[in-house]
């Protein structure tokens, strides 16, 4: 899917505040829920099962990871630091006319122990683009998530 097709389907459509979703946005918000509870638990593998095996994951700081398996890497490293936690919450959620291709966005916080032994906590918010698969079942396309900045 080209940036101008997803930039213009998000533009085009009226984010979806949770509470306030039709039954096919629910599904979506349903299951950033379910992964932000597997990344809770630092389970990379379930972490990685909710990207399509051709995913792109934009995580801040550091390259973009191309492929489920990429995107894997990058959690299994945040999770190798036994300091790190992360939870989010879906605030808007959206699936478009054709039935196929979806949103989810909202707030993300990340905390772990920096260098000099305190607690960092990182506020966020992210954007991750969904399409329904073959087999019925929705899978995250492209996942970006980036700092509000201090």
């Amino acid at each position: 899917m080209s940036v101008l097709l997803v930039a213009g389907f998000l533009s085009s459509a009226l984010p979806a505040v949770a509470g306030d979703m039709d039954t096919k946005a629910n599904v979506l918000a349903k299951l950033d829920d379910d992964w932000s509870r597997a990344a809770a638990a630092r389970d990379a593998e379930r972490v990685a099962s909710f990207y399509a095996e051709d995913a792109i994951a934009y995580p801040p700081d550091l390259p973009a990871a191309k492929g489920r398996l990429e995107a894997k890497k990058v959690w299994a490293a945040h999770f190798a630091d036994t300091t790190f936690a992360i939870s989010w919450k879906t605030l808007h959620a959206e699936v478009a006319a054709g039935g196929d291709i979806g949103y989810t966005a909202g707030t993300n916080e990340d905390s772990f122990t920096g260098t000099d032994g305190k607690k960092v906590v990182d506020k966020e918010k992210y954007l991750c683009v969904w399409r329904k698969m073959k087999d019925g079942r929705w899978k995250a396309t492209h996942d970006m998530w980036n700092s509000d900045g201090k």
